[in-house]
Formats: structure tokens, sequence, C-alpha cells
């Protein structure tokens, strides 16, 4: 994609030196083909290899000014930000080295017999042209970069897109398939028989599961606040199903309550961790999470499941990924004293 785009910058610009080349010159182009008109006097003893000349050097000094302009300040790379200064910068040196440029040609043609034009409206037409080629070598580098920078823009949004829908579809099947709501619902079963008020709490935050789930949530970003209390919920529902075998230790500073994160991400690594591990009598689980600086942390002890698959890690690499997209940023996955843990920095 890259060389295709290059290749793309190339003739584009091919294209504008050449049309801004003959249009600076059309004067002179229109008065070879009719000698005898009233621009004649203006631009006496004139040839066409002179104006073959001029048109030529203009067309080589525009190309070399485009290039100038994309080593110095990169207007062809979208990761560059290309502010007010560096477009007025732009300008100045387009402007400097497009005049240098012209006295170097009049040099050539006095010393050195290349064919020019010598008419003195001729030379009084240089310094306009060389803003005008100034404005025009400026403003197509600027407009190229804004489009390159647009277009990177909206293959962004259209991943991003892309990944919350992904994300959406994993969230569905893991917290829709029959095995989840199997043992949701034989565990309201037993608690109706048991304690119709405990479940009654149950089925409130089975509710509420669900419909932070199912929610049509086109943020691509939550609350620290908002992400908790969907967790805990979920919590709430593990909690009731492994009993006194699976505790959870939240820790979690006020202040950090209103940053935010990709929605659902704790969620899946609290799913990730009671997915992949032994809880039982002989082994219970405790899940950490606690948030502080900038980072919120999840971590279990590792105690792999009897004959358990170690998954394929679909889920945290659309996490990474969704944070790429959103915040330039990475995740951290470690694994160390027989403990794993994800690290996901908070916005």
């Amino acid at each position: 994609m890259k060389r295709i785009w290059s290749n793309k910058y190339v003739l584009i610009v091919n294209a504008i030196s050449i049309m801004v080349a003959f249009l600076t010159h059309f004067p002179e182009l229109i008065t070879l083909s009719n000698p005898y008109s009233a621009d004649g006097l203006s631009f006496p003893g004139m040839h066409w290899a002179d104006v073959g000349n001029e048109v030529l050097f203009t067309y080589l000094s525009l190309l070399f000014l485009f290039f100038l302009n994309e080593a110095v300040f990169r207007f062809n790379s979208d990761m560059v930000s290309i502010g007010w200064k560096k477009v007025v910068c732009s300008f100045v040196l387009t402007w400097v080295v497009s005049n240098l440029l012209g006295k170097c040609f009049v040099y050539l043609h006095q010393h050195f017999d290349v064919p020019a034009i010598d008419a003195m409206l001729h030379h009084y037409l240089h310094p306009l042209r060389d803003f005008l080629i100034t404005c025009i070598v400026t403003g197509s580098c600027y407009f190229f970069h804004q489009n390159r920078k647009s277009r990177k823009m909206l293959l962004e949004n259209q991943q991003l897109r892309m990944e919350n829908v992904i994300n959406q579809y994993e969230a569905l099947k893991s917290q829709l398939n029959p095995h989840m709501l199997f043992n949701s619902l034989n565990t309201l079963y037993l608690l109706i028989r048991e304690s119709p008020d405990k479940a009654r709490h149950y089925l409130e935050e089975l509710s509420r599961v669900m419909r932070y789930t199912l929610q049509d949530n086109e943020a691509h970003s939550v609350t620290l606040r908002e992400e908790m209390e969907f967790v805990q919920s979920y919590m709430y529902l593990l909690q009731v199903r492994y009993e006194e075998n699976l505790q959870f230790d939240i820790r979690i500073h006020p202040e950090l309550m209103s940053r935010k994160l990709p929605p659902m991400a704790l969620q899946l690594l609290v799913e990730n961790a009671v997915k992949h591990n032994e809880i039982s009598n002989r082994r219970p689980l405790t899940v950490s999470v606690i948030a502080e600086g900038d980072t919120v942390e999840v971590s279990n002890p590792l105690q792999p499941k009897r004959g358990g698959s170690a998954g394929m890690g679909i889920g945290l690499a659309n996490l990474a990924k969704r944070y790429q997209l959103l915040y330039k940023k990475d995740i951290i996955v470690k694994e160390e004293n027989h403990r794993f843990a994800v690290i996901l920095p908070l916005i």
C-alpha cells in the first residue's frame, strides 16, 4: 500500500509540475504561436528553444521543490504533525530556493549560452511566478498531507469499528453460550428453592450483566466506574456459583474512577482467570483487581485446570488491538512468580 501511494504521489507531483510549467509560460507560448500579435512586441527575438528551455527548467525546479519539501518537512508522512509554523517555514524555504534556482538559470544562460528568454517583461514576471510557484508547491504539499492523514484516520476508524464488532461478538458468544446460560439458570433455580430473596438479588445482577453486554454501545471508551459496576455484578454471579472457592481482591483509588478504558476490558480478564484456572475446595482462587497510578492490573495465581486448554488468546489479542487503535498504547501481559497478570493503561 505504501509503494502504491508513493507511486501515486510521484505521478500527481509530475502532473502538477508539467501543468504549472506550461501555464506559467502561457503568454510566451501564445506569442510564439502568433508572432505578429501585440504580445510579440513584449517578447522580441524569442524562439521555441528559449521557451522550451524555460518550460523544462520550471518543470525540473518544481520537482526539486516538491521533493525538497518532502525531505525537509515530510509532508508525505502521516506520522508527522504539520502545523501552521511548518507551513510558513515551507513557504519561506520554497520561495528562497525557487528564487535561487531562477538566478542559477540566468547564470547558465549568460555564461554558458543556455537558450533562455531575454525579454525585459519576462524578467519582470519572475518574482510573480516565483510567488505563484511557491503557493502551489506549499499548498499542494499541505493538501497531500491532510488528505493522507484523513485517509489514515478513516482507515483506523473502520478498523476500530470492526474490532468493536468482533469484541461485541466475542462478548455475546461468551455470555450467551448454552453452558453459561445453563449454569446461571441452574443456580437461579436452586436459589429460588433455597433462598427466594437471594434469588431475586441474583436475578437483578444477572439482568445487569446481560443489559451491559447487549446494549448498543457505540462509545469506544467507558469510565472505570461504569466498567467496575458491571464487573462487580459479573463477579457476584461467579461467586454465587463457586461460593467460598472464588474470592476477589479489589483495590481502586477513588480518583481513578473517572479514567477511561475500552468497554468489557476488565470483564474479559476476570473471565479468563476463571476460565483457565482450577477453582475448587482444594485450590481456591483469588483474583486481584488493583488500580493505581495510570494503570489497572488484573492478576491471579497460576493453577491451570487438569487437561484444560490454554486457549488461543483471541480475547487478549483483540483487547491489545483496541488499545492500539483507540489510544496508541500497549497492554502488558506478564507471567512471573507463579502469577499471571495483565496491566491496562487508564486514559
